[in-house]
């Protein structure tokens, strides 16, 4: 199924809400407008297989710029908007986009980015909410050809860059069959599916749109015939209170939101009625057990984990009760045959930690960096994306760490992400972040950096509670020899912590 298909039978159902303001589209008015970009962008010399880059913030206007290249063959890459003029021209020159769209909020970014395009002077610069000079308004371009139709439609696919924790950001590129549009890869549509997703119900994305998961999520939900609700920044109480008001059946979230929800004054997690609620999904991060327990005691059984990534090497699955039993579990596979492997190759047993492959994944390519490209698969052309973990004799999937963030002091290999699960459990502690810094002997040592829920408790008091923590439940060797703390840890509005700038602090200055 695809939006044309949905707004045939129900043409003024909603198709998108936004959070704050309330404004809201159609799936008319998102089959209309989005035919029409599609055609305007042909008329511009824009052909099947070209990019499309957009810059957008969650906006109104995000799903249906989406559609219109989803819709015509195109590849179109959402780029985060918080990244310097210098990060986004990189991108928008590295995909070769021949069409940059943007909003009047960054348009300076905008501007410098399109500078450094490709083909500067042939870009086409659209601007989804107003007027500048060589920018062409959204509303302008829909209107010169709003009824014309589009010939050649078929299926596009995104090109999203990963987030750079380990470098340069690079494009993550499936090759593109054009299908007829509704045959193209099932991707979120099939997850939602498995949750049950019907004709005309809500899904809230809480998550920026630039992200995998938010937007393949939400094109999914369209997909469907569902309505979604799109938040223009998390908040938790928000978030709430619109499961509430717009009556959401199924949301998705980061478990850094969990913690925040999980956080909030009794008065506030106690206030909404979230009974509208069918199914709660996670991913993108690790959860730690007692988080997910927490939220299983407060929303109930409703709560769903998958384990992918935008590479799609292969994907897990688990629902709550299969949870409940497996503990700590990411699931079975559902999308590739999982393989866990030592440093030389070979498959390791149940219970033995490893680098996590999927055989049988679907081929990709990070654009232009085929080095990159053939590291990511081994010699049985299996692929992973470096994370670390376990299978039980179940063929349930355990994830320990990203390979690049394991601490090696004294030659000890120690996973950060169990120390955090336990530390993030502390009722004056936001979030936090494990991380290996210089040590003369050691090579390594551990060193937890942490948010406070109150910054006025950052100190030696709370530095000696966490550190008890710490010596009761971990071996030694496992315990942080220093804390630090800090206002607020460079987390993406994903979930996913940029490790690699706290490491460089440390590292340059060549001390713990």
């Amino acid at each position: 199924m695809h939006p044309a298909e949905i707004a045939s039978q129900a043409p003024d159902r909603l198709a998108v809400v936004m959070g704050d303001s309330g404004e809201s589209l159609t799936f008319r008015e998102l089959e209309e407008r989005s035919r029409a970009l599609a055609v305007a962008w042909r008329r511009a010399g824009v052909s099947r297989g070209d990019t499309v880059g957009i810059l957008l913030e969650n906006h109104l206007r995000f799903l249906e710029v989406a559609w219109a290249a989803q819709r015509s063959g195109l590849y179109y890459t959402a780029v985060n908007w918080h990244l310097t003029p210098e990060e986004v021209a990189y991108i928008v020159s590295d995909s070769g986009a021949k069409v940059l769209v943007s909003s009047r909020l960054n348009l300076a970014t905008a501007e410098a980015a399109a500078a450094g395009a490709v083909d500067p002077a042939g870009t086409l610069k659209v601007l989804v909410d107003g007027s500048a000079p060589g920018w062409r308004g959204l509303d302008e371009l829909i209107g010169e050809v709003r009824d014309a139709p589009l010939e050649d439609e078929c299926e596009g696919d995104f090109m999203l860059y990963s987030s750079g924790t380990t470098g340069r950001p690079k494009g993550i590129r499936r090759a593109l069959t054009f299908p007829p549009m509704g045959q193209g890869i099932v991707g979120a549509t099939g997850f939602l599916r498995m949750l049950e997703m019907q004709l005309g119900q809500v899904y809230l994305c809480p998550a920026p749109l630039y992200h995998a998961a938010p937007i393949a999520w939400s094109m999914g939900a369209q997909r469907l015939g569902s309505t979604v609700v799109v938040m223009e920044r998390f908040d938790p109480e928000q978030a709430l209170a619109l499961i509430e008001r717009q009556r959401v059946t199924h949301a998705q979230f980061v478990p850094t939101m969990f913690v925040r929800m999980l956080k909030l004054a009794p008065a506030a997690r106690e206030g909404y009625d979230l009974s509208s609620l069918r199914a709660a999904v996670h991913a993108a991060a690790p959860c730690p057990v007692e988080v997910k327990q927490q939220m299983m005691q407060w929303w109930g059984p409703r709560i769903y984990e998958y384990y992918s990534s935008t590479e799609g090497v292969g994907a897990t699955f688990i629902g709550p009760e299969d949870w409940l039993a497996h503990p700590g579990s990411v699931g079975r596979s559902i999308y590739g045959t999982p393989h866990v492997v030592d440093d030389d190759g070979n498959e390791l047993a149940p219970g033995q930690i490893g680098t996590v492959y999927f055989e049988g994944s679907t081929p990709f390519e990070y654009h232009n960096d085929p080095e990159k490209t053939a590291s990511t698969f081994d010699r049985h052309g299996w692929g992973s994306v470096g994370d670390m973990g376990y299978l039980d004799g179940d063929g349930y999937l355990y994830l320990t760490d990203r390979k690049t963030f394991m601490i090696i002091s004294g030659g000890v290999n120690i996973y950060p992400q169990e120390i955090e699960n336990l530390l993030i459990n502390h009722p004056k502690v936001l979030d936090v972040a494990v991380v290996g810094v210089p040590n003369p002997d050691l090579g390594e040592e551990v060193k937890a950096v942490v948010q406070p829920v109150d910054w006025a408790d950052a100190g030696p008091d709370l530095e000696a509670e966490l550190a008890e923590v710490c010596r009761a439940h971990l071996a030694g060797f496992k315990c942080p020899r220093s804390f630090d703390f800090d206002p607020e840890l460079p987390r993406q509005e994903n979930g996913k912590l940029y490790k690699r700038l706290l490491r460089d602090r440390y590292w340059a200055a060549g001390a713990g």
